[in-house]
């Protein structure tokens, strides 16, 4: 019988959410319980089992994630926050059940097929790294820090999320930006006009306004979002992960944290931050260089670049050096147009079929949702969330709302974005193609046997590689032709792709020394837990970022990936490496040719986290992962 998607309510959302929580977490409770009750079983029955309790507490907690951030209703987010944390605290209970670990630590891994011991490798793994071999006052300690960090995340999201800043500024202000920007930001009856901190305002704001006062102004309220509150809590979240790590044996929570991921140990995320930054130094100095020449002609006195100025002066250049007007570009991606082009191509590219269902129920109206179907066979749904609302993540993530497993559950993900409805950024639309490759990969990987391996299960470092590398599809300029097109149907000239290509290109060792500042300030500040983050901040500035800090901002407060990815923001680096390595294996002459496609399909995204990502890499490229690509693509002129 087909798999029927998760039935999502029509009004009563809190008790769907706390039937659903409570169902799920009983459910899994009751297969501990089972696991405990010494009947005779096989290993693969035991692992059986276990699947079980994995489906269900995916279930409870997938979900309520996703519903704490996005729905409209903020007594229902509040609700799926409660309901999240009982389904972390019940995770924790179980990773240091000892009866319930000698259960596993008991089975023969001899007469499993590799991708069935591998998944009690995994789960002898997760005990040990729950603390199930510590004793009982440890043990509890180790339960209370788990609570704490979950609640602590989640007023830092919120308040990230909540603290939504603006300023009023007079109309003549607003020289430089888009006319359909200025049309939909009318005066007050004060007669100013507001410019808010969401990412439909800022991000226009900061690279059009001429006004340096007023970028200067946004930046600054951008950069506070989340102060005071959130560096006391920031304070609280890394002490709680250094002491979870040192009571499990660990130096530090880097080391602890990067055990499970492609690089290892701790010291190597260092190592790593230091190779980048150091490849890119030339290049990256000669960025800023470019910009601060530009910025002269306005302000002969500047002496640097600060996060106000770096977009806008970088706009310039695009515009002047190579003739590409951000604002001429944004008139070929309307919004609309763009979304059904993205489906229309990661349609082609993987054999899919995307089949929107009209009056799906959904949290909010704006919702659209489509079935995916692949050789005429339904293989999961997706949901997308693009526009901005109050009280909603303000950032741009796919999200989980069922887990995958094969004859039991379609997977079903949730894309989460604050785009405009109007006309689009270029930018925007590498975005949306981003995040895009996280939701194909949930569902193409969700047919899984095993819930544990399910959809982007792989290593953390290895998660943005398939997203980076779908971004180059929203550069082909035969690609864009086909649904980016101005107002009277012309599609966008391919020397116009081109030049913006070149000119994105053109600063490419300010981005990533940027990416490098960031992944700087995840794995320090929790290696070394400074006293004083500002301090902290301007010292990492200084050293990895080319583009100058604003004083007394406290960007640390707003910096959302420091609860999700914690100390693991190289990812993001470590996974461009392998993206372009990835893409090197494509005909950039023929982007859709089905064998490559299909193989890179069927090798790795299909594969979800069944095996390791270095072993994904080497199968579908024939070869172990390299620098190559990488340091070419830094290094081209």
């Amino acid at each position: 019988m087909a798999l029927e998607p998760l039935a999502l309510p029509a009004d009563d959302w809190n008790a769907f959410i706390q039937e659903r929580a409570e169902t799920e977490l009983a459910t899994a409770r009751d297969v501990v319980a089972r696991l405990k009750d010494g009947a005779p079983r096989t290993p693969r029955e035991t692992l059986e089992l276990w699947n079980l309790g994995e489906i269900a507490t995916a279930n409870a907690s997938s979900f309520t994630q996703l519903l704490a951030e996005v729905h409209p209703d903020a007594a229902a987010r509040e609700l799926a926050e409660r309901a999240l944390q009982e389904a972390s605290a019940f995770v924790t209970e179980r990773d240091q059940d000892r009866e319930l670990y000698e259960v596993f630590a008991a089975l023969d891994a001899d007469g499993l097929d590799p991708e069935a011991a591998r998944l009690l490798e995994r789960i002898l793994r997760d005990f040990r790294r729950g603390g199930v071999d510590r004793d009982d006052a440890t043990r509890a300690r180790l339960t209370e820090i788990s609570a704490r960090i979950t609640i602590v995340d989640q007023e830092f999201s919120r308040n990230v999320r909540d603290d939504v800043r603006s300023i009023r500024i007079a109309p003549e202000r607003l020289a430089g930006l888009p006319e359909d920007f200025i049309t939909a930001h009318p005066a007050g009856e004060d007669g100013l006009i507001e410019i808010t901190t969401d990412y439909p305002d800022f991000r226009p704001f900061r690279a059009y306004a001429h006004d340096a006062a007023a970028r200067e102004e946004i930046a600054r309220a951008y950069n506070d979002r989340g102060w005071p509150a959130n560096d006391a809590l920031l304070h609280e979240l890394l002490d709680l992960r250094a002491e979870q790590a040192n009571l499990l044996g660990y130096a530090s929570w880097p080391d602890f944290d990067a055990e499970v991921k492609m690089i290892g140990t701790g010291d190597a995320i260092g190592d790593f931050i230091e190779r980048i930054a150091e490849l890119s130094k030339d290049r990256a100095e000669a960025d800023l260089e470019a910009l601060l020449t530009r910025a002269r002609q306005d302000d002969p006195g500047i002496t640097e670049i600060t996060t106000a100025d770096a977009d806008y002066y970088g706009e310039r250049l695009r515009r002047e050096q190579y003739d590409v007007d951000a604002q001429e570009v944004r008139r070929y991606f309307d919004f609309s147009r763009v979304r059904q082009g993205l489906l229309d191509v990661t349609g082609r590219l993987f054999g899919l079929t995307y089949r929107e269902v009209p009056g799906a129920q959904v949290w909010a109206e704006e919702v659209s949702s489509y079935d995916v179907l692949r050789d005429g066979e339904r293989i999961g749904r997706i949901h997308l969330d693009l526009h901005p609302r109050e009280g909603k993540y303000k950032h741009a993530a796919q999200f989980d709302l069922v887990t995958g497993v094969r004859g039991i559950q379609l997977p079903e993900g949730v894309l989460v974005c604050n785009f405009p409805r109007g006309l689009m950024e270029h930018e925007q639309v590498k975005t949306l193609f981003h995040e895009f490759g996280h939701l194909l990969h949930h569902v193409l990987g969700g047919d899984q046997i095993w819930a544990r391996f399910s959809g982007v299960a792989t290593e953390w470092d290895f998660v943005e590689a398939p997203s980076q590398m779908l971004e180059e599809w929203a550069w082909d300029a035969d690609i864009l032709q086909t649904f980016a097109l101005d107002a009277a149907g012309t599609p966008i000239p391919a020397d116009l792709v081109g030049r913006m290509r070149e000119a994105a290109d053109s600063d490419r060792g300010r981005a990533v020394r940027t990416q490098i500042f960031y992944s700087a300030v995840s794995y320090r500040l929790h290696r070394e837990r400074p006293a004083d983050h500002d301090v902290a901040m301007q010292e990492l500035s200084e050293r990895y970022s080319v583009i100058a800090r604003l004083p007394d901002t406290h960007f640390q407060a707003g910096f959302g990936h420091l609860t999700s990815y914690s100390s693991a923001y190289y990812t993001y680096m470590w996974s461009l490496v392998i993206a372009k390595d990835l893409f090197s294996a494509f005909d950039p002459a023929d982007l859709f040719a089905p064998g490559v496609a299909g193989r890179y399909r069927d090798e790795v995204l299909a594969r979800g986290g069944s095996a390791d990502a270095a072993e994904l890499v080497a199968s579908f490229l024939g070869r172990p992962s390299s620098f190559e690509a990488f340091g070419a693509w830094l290094a081209d002129d």
